[in-house]
């Protein structure tokens, strides 16, 4: 359901459209694109996303499933409040935000994914083990890596967890962009977006 900030129903909402708060990543417009192609979406999808940072997931997954059901995990208190920011800026509802370290504070959560973004965390393989048990069949897992060091333990978790249909992609995007008098292309950093699949 569209917002009076983003009256559009395609993904890809703009980065400057969001609050943020410096040090906080924010997932670029492209690498967002990817990501949530990657979840393959239902209408009434059930989504954590752990390692939310700045929201734009829960944000855009809440604009597009308007009878889903998105989770928001995060550990910092004041990066939570920007979550619901941003949320309450884009009159998205059907966003729940839960404080806490994940794995850890999974346990309070009563509804089981069928879509889980995983965006950060401070051991990658624990959490992921720990949500591919409350995945339900057939779910997916789309998990991001910007550094070596996560890129390998996502790849290795998701083969401890014998995944299905693993995909990854890495995102190269140049934006263009004026500066002084010249435009000239940026590269944004490059990300790779990992996915796989759970058999029934």
């Amino acid at each position: 359901m569209p917002s009076s900030l983003w009256p559009y129903v395609t993904p890809g909402i703009p980065d400057d459209l969001f609050e943020r708060l410096p040090g906080i990543p924010l997932s670029k417009r492209e690498v967002r694109l990817l990501i949530i192609s990657h979840l393959r979406l239902t209408p009434n999808s059930v989504l954590w996303d752990i390692g939310a940072g700045t929201g734009t997931i829960p944000v855009e997954v809440g604009l597009l499933c308007p009878h889903g059901q998105i989770v928001a995990i995060e550990r910092d208190e004041d990066v939570a409040k920007l979550i619901r920011r941003n949320c309450d800026r884009f009159a998205v509802q059907n966003v729940d935000i839960i404080e806490g370290s994940a794995p850890d504070c999974l346990d309070q959560l009563i509804q089981a994914p069928d879509c889980v973004c995983l965006e950060g965390g401070r051991s990658l393989k624990a959490i992921l083990q720990a949500v591919w048990q409350r995945l339900q069949p057939k779910g997916r897992i789309v998990a991001t890596a910007a550094n070596f060091e996560s890129l390998y333990a996502i790849s290795e978790g998701l083969a401890d967890v014998q995944a299905r249909n693993i995909e990854v992609v890495q995102s190269a995007v140049n934006r263009l962009e004026t500066r002084g008098n010249h435009q000239l292309f940026a590269a944004v950093d490059p990300i790779f977006v990992l996915s796989g699949e759970k058999m029934e």
